[in-house]
């Protein structure tokens, strides 16, 4: 597997102590000096508090594994995982403590602009976005404040056995045969939610904001670039010229089958942990995630293989697109000790190329190769 190279993201393990002080990372230079043969020179630390959205990884010991891995290599670096339900809410609260710990996943409601209030610089922009997918998405002024845990592609999980059983018998590439599938599934049995929102989790309907870019118009560029120039862009019909596509259809879906009752009964009512497990149940049609939820709902119960992924509904002159981008990015806390930074930084560069958690979860790798 490729390596990046450290002058780009790590400066030289074997470094720590009084060689530390002034920058840790002063430019992302420094020697290139392996990380594994300095574990030795290294100091012993105390645990290093990692706040994680993924409490499931936490409850099932798939993080403890990491750890155990990890510590082959750096026996004195220990780990402490802290699993946060509300994860984006109580983060962004507890970050004013500087007292949070000395890793979190960046909760996207801190502006980039404010990234370096809170989390310590890693490296240069330019260093690594050769090396690795999604560089800049929790990237500021030409520094990199967080490493992507993982990519995501953007669809819609469904169950397979489900569809199959109320006679939908080919995957739906447009808002209408989507909710006309949705309404197949509410015929065949009530009891079935045939679109699962989560609507009381929040997140879950934040997320709908994600399929608005380059999987609803066939522009990579609409976001960053097209949409913030562009007149009405939640209008019908715009980008594409088709009411079926864009911005506009994307959430007309959504409202739609709110409309028709193709949801849960209760939307404040909703479980997101309990959902995953109803899903593999055959008790929900589909639900608007990330492909890092594939693997958390085969997971949840005894039918893994009923459980499929597919594109976002909505075809752009006869082709379907999937965006990709970035899950939440590894950080590190500004005012944590520099022996602490250093540690954390070995433990997410680990994580990253060696852990493999980004297949595990059924992501899109960080590395390019």
């Amino acid at each position: 597997m490729r390596k990046i190279n450290r002058r780009n993201f790590l400066k030289a393990a074997g470094v720590l102590s009084a060689a530390v002080a002034g920058s840790l990372l002063a430019g992302c230079g420094g020697s290139d000096t392996g990380a594994g043969a300095a574990a030795s020179d290294l100091s012993a630390y105390n645990e290093l508090t990692v706040g994680t959205d993924h409490t499931d990884l936490i409850q099932d010991g798939t993080f403890d594994g990491y750890v155990a891995e990890f510590q082959k290599l750096y026996p004195n670096i220990t780990i402490e995982y802290e699993g946060i339900t509300d994860y984006a809410g109580d983060m962004t609260t507890r970050l004013t403590s500087q007292e949070w710990g000395e890793v979190c996943m960046i909760p996207t409601t801190i502006p980039l602009a404010e990234l370096s209030d809170y989390f310590y610089p890693l490296c240069n922009l330019s260093g690594i976005q050769e090396d690795y997918n999604f560089a800049a998405n929790r990237a500021f002024g030409g520094k990199v404040y967080g490493i992507p845990s993982t990519g995501n592609a953007q669809g819609v999980i469904y169950n397979k056995r489900v569809f199959e059983e109320a006679g939908i018998t080919s995957i739906p590439k447009t808002p209408t045969e989507f909710l006309d599938a949705l309404q197949k599934i509410r015929d065949y049995d009530p009891s079935i939610d045939p679109l699962y929102t989560n609507y009381a989790a929040g997140w879950t309907m934040s997320a709908w904001d994600a399929y608005i870019g380059g999987g609803a118009t066939g522009d990579p560029d609409w976001m960053g670039i097209v949409m913030p120039q562009t007149v009405d862009p939640f209008s019908p019909g715009v980008p594409t010229g088709d009411p079926e596509s864009g911005p506009y259809a994307v959430y007309n879906i959504l409202y739609e089958a709110v409309k028709r009752g193709l949801t849960e009964a209760d939307p404040t009512t909703t479980d997101w942990e309990g959902s995953k497990t109803r899903m593999n149940n055959g008790e929900i049609g589909v639900m608007v995630l990330g492909s890092w939820a594939i693997v958390q709902v085969q997971d949840a119960g005894p039918n893994p293989d009923d459980i499929g992924y597919m594109p976002f509904p909505i075809t752009v002159n006869g082709t379907q697109y999937a965006s990709a981008g970035s899950d939440y990015c590894y950080g590190i806390n500004l005012y944590s000790s520099d022996d602490n930074k250093l540690a954390a930084m070995l433990y997410i560069k680990w994580l990253t190329e060696s852990s493999n958690f980004a297949y595990d979860q059924g992501g899109v790798p960080v590395l390019k190769s």
